[in-house]
């Protein structure tokens, strides 16, 4: 592979990211079921539909739970075929070759059998395979809803109100904001690189260019973090984070909350095994 096509591709891929985190921004501000509810009762209630998949132990129970959250993402103008190419064609994927050998040696009954591996697949080995498949779907569809339907500041603040520990809150909104400024470094490092290379690079020197690059990222951002905690110290930051966004729960939130909550309720009382 030529160094054209590696860093071509990598610089490909950051912008594909960059530009994933705008659509879903955009995403959070649009009119929909989910946002037009307080970031803490969008919390609550799809923590506890993820809650929900985990205490499930019937398939029907986690599908019913799965379709929820398919009519939720429509109702709240979030594209189905966005979710397809992002979230359950990717977990699909993983989790399929997670639970494949579940499959021949969970032991039961014989489903069929593959006579030229020696494999003999179960039906109760293909029934956790398909939990297992179901669940991580669906746990993957209500955080995805969470997270492109809410700003992540209203995220950390819905956060801070349930009181969670402050510093942790600081780490995760420190790290939302400066992962993209690093990307956009490495963006610019692998453009740079690419524009001063000509013709094509043997394997081993291009496992050293990019080593090197690596390395001189990660010293950027040691730096960084230095001028980073310099500059919030000269403005006066002594370990109390402000939250600049405003929440008030109102009646229809309480509805809403109660609503997944009695959902949730209902989903784990028919899952149960």
């Amino acid at each position: 592979m030529s160094a054209r096509g590696t860093f071509a591709g990598t610089i490909v891929g950051i912008s594909r990211t960059l530009a994933d985190a705008m659509v879903y921004e955009d995403l959070a501000h649009r009119p929909g079921l989910l946002q037009s509810l307080d970031p803490r009762a969008r919390l609550v209630g799809l923590l506890s539909l993820v809650l929900a998949v985990t205490l499930a132990h019937r398939l029907s129970a986690i599908l019913l739970l799965l379709a929820a959250g398919a009519l939720l993402a429509r109702l709240s103008h979030v594209g189905i075929l966005l979710l397809g190419k992002r979230v359950w064609l990717p977990v699909l994927v993983f989790s399929a070759i997670v639970a494949l050998p579940a499959v021949f040696l969970t032991p039961g009954s014989p489903a069929f059998s593959i006579d030229a591996l020696a494999f003999e697949a179960t039906h109760q080995g293909l029934n956790s395979a398909a939990l297992l498949i179901s669940r991580v779907e669906a746990a993957a569809t209500l955080t995805t809803l969470l997270v492109v339907t809410t700003p992540w500041m209203h995220i950390l603040n819905a956060l801070r109100s349930f009181r969670v520990p402050q510093e942790i809150v600081l780490i995760l909104a420190m790290t939302h904001r400066y992962v993209f400024l690093l990307a956009e470094t490495a963006t610019q490092m692998f453009q740079s690189r690419q524009s001063r290379t000509v013709g094509s690079l043997d394997r081993a020197t291009q496992r050293h260019v990019t080593t090197r690059t690596a390395g001189v990222l990660l010293s950027k951002s040691m730096e960084l973090s230095g001028e980073v905690f310099l500059a919030m110290q000269a403005r006066g930051f002594r370990g109390n984070a402000r939250a600049l966004v405003g929440c008030r729960l109102r009646a229809k939130d309480f509805l809403g909350m109660a609503a997944f909550l009695a959902f949730a309720t209902l989903c784990v009382w028919a899952g149960r095994s």
